[in-house]
């Protein structure tokens, strides 16, 4: 049955039930589910910033993050220095904002290693789900909060979200090391946060902004080459 058939058929149902307060009412309203209660001065009580779009992208980025290493990791010299899966939680950031950025990095690494056994849960898993939860959270908050829609935006996010991911990725290690019972230096920071990460810094400063402009041009995102877009805040419907 339809939604909005459902929902008349509630409200039909609810009628001369106003001493129901617990009577809730599924429908739609922009794209995001209401629950109503079915009484005169009813406050509706919704889940305004969660839509079934932003639900569906975030679905769809998590199972982009699961299979794209299955390809990088046949290139066994510099698969793991492709970042594979930093590409779809910045892009997950980028389009449905910082919030579910921040669930889709915190969650990816550890359910693939959970399902695929890559990569190890622990530290590798572990460390890096602190570090794409703050790629997905800082690149979305500041391009979402940023006045243009553009590729100085885009780098203005992009750039500080890396720097952060890898700090982060750097505390968690060394917590991590001292738990069990290892250690973790500088040496082992720049080799794992910088030199073996160009590969992958690259493609994410090159392929990101592609993917930016060829969303924008199909209208999945507002987006432009350039810097007299304005913001909006909010990615067009897919």
């Amino acid at each position: 049955m339809p939604v909005r058939n459902f929902s008349r058929l509630c409200l039909e149902n609810a009628h001369g039930h106003k001493n129901l307060l617990s009577f809730l009412v599924l429908r739609i309203r922009e794209n995001s589910l209401l629950f109503v209660p079915a009484q005169d001065g009813g406050t509706e009580i919704f889940m305004n910033k969660i839509t079934l779009r932003k639900i569906v992208l975030s679905a769809m980025f998590i199972a982009i993050g699961y299979i794209l290493p299955l390809f990088t990791g046949q290139m066994k010299e510099i698969g793991n220095m492709l970042l594979p899966m930093h590409i779809p939680v910045i892009l997950c950031g980028l389009i449905c904002g910082g919030r579910w950025g921040l669930v889709v990095g915190l969650i990816l690494p550890v359910t693939r290693s959970a399902i695929f056994g890559m990569p190890p849960m622990y530290p590798t898993a572990i460390a890096m789900s602190f570090e794409l939860a703050a790629y997905g959270a800082i690149s979305g908050f500041l391009y979402e909060n940023s006045k243009w829609s553009c590729v100085r935006s885009l780098y203005r996010s992009l750039i500080p979200a890396m720097v952060a991911g890898r700090l982060v990725w750097g505390a968690v290690s060394v917590v991590l090391a001292g738990i069990g019972g290892g250690s973790f230096g500088i040496k082992a920071f720049i080799a794992g946060a910088v030199l073996k990460a160009i590969p992958g810094i690259i493609i994410q400063l090159t392929l990101i902004p592609g993917i930016m402009l060829a969303l924008g041009k199909t209208n999945a995102v507002i987006y432009i080459k350039g810097s007299k877009s304005q913001k909006t805040h909010e990615a067009r419907e897919v």
